[in-house]
């Protein structure tokens, strides 16, 4: 039977046997550096949160933090490691979970998209513009790449461009500092505004 990344059944196989490259188990410098920018009423969301290392980085600083992961054992990942704010952590689908009347001003993104198989990649979109108001924003890794098998799934400015530019602008877009070896001179660090 073939894995299927959209269930959670494969993410939890590969949280239990330890296997998860993309687990830098820690905060990269670009997302510190964009955290001590944002405003202390900041409502962000860190879809796939996986070990959920970000959350604590950006609740210390007073944001409204909400991380979410469908597979129940990245969950009980992250909750260990988020500590204090384990309880800002939901076992939810990114796709169908309820966010509550307020919109997020920040979606934090890092090996969601590309955990994603492709033919999820127009839902995601949607979904983001959806949950983002008015010049919120995208903002975090994506992972350039042309070799189609995954995860990771990898893109190209110009499908990446062709998934976003209807509903955002990109403002911000740079080689990542460090990149752990699955992602190897393929991510970007980018700020998608919501038009």
């Amino acid at each position: 039977m073939p894995q299927d990344s959209s269930q959670p059944e494969f993410w939890n196989t590969r949280y239990r046997d330890h296997t998860t490259p993309w687990d830098a188990h820690e905060v990269p410098a670009e997302l510190r550096a964009f955290a001590i920018t944002l405003p202390a009423t900041a409502r962000i969301l860190i879809p796939g949160c996986g070990s959920a290392h970000e959350l604590l980085c950006l609740a210390e600083t007073g944001a409204d933090v909400l991380a979410i992961d469908f597979s129940p054992d990245a969950v009980e990942l992250g909750r260990r490691n988020a500590g204090p704010f384990a309880d800002r952590i939901l076992c939810a689908d990114f796709f169908q979970f309820d966010p509550g009347p307020r919109v997020f001003d920040v979606v934090y993104e890092r090996a969601f998209l590309c955990a994603l198989p492709r033919k999820l990649w127009a839902a995601y979109a949607a979904r983001m513009a959806e949950l983002l108001g008015p010049r919120g924003r995208l903002t975090g890794f994506f992972f350039y790449h042309d070799d189609a098998k995954g995860p990771p799934f990898g893109t190209s400015p110009e499908e990446l461009h062709g998934l976003l530019d209807d509903r955002f602008d990109l403002m911000e877009d740079r080689a990542a500092a460090e990149s752990l070896a699955v992602f190897k001179d393929g991510e970007r660090w980018q700020v998608w505004r919501r038009r």
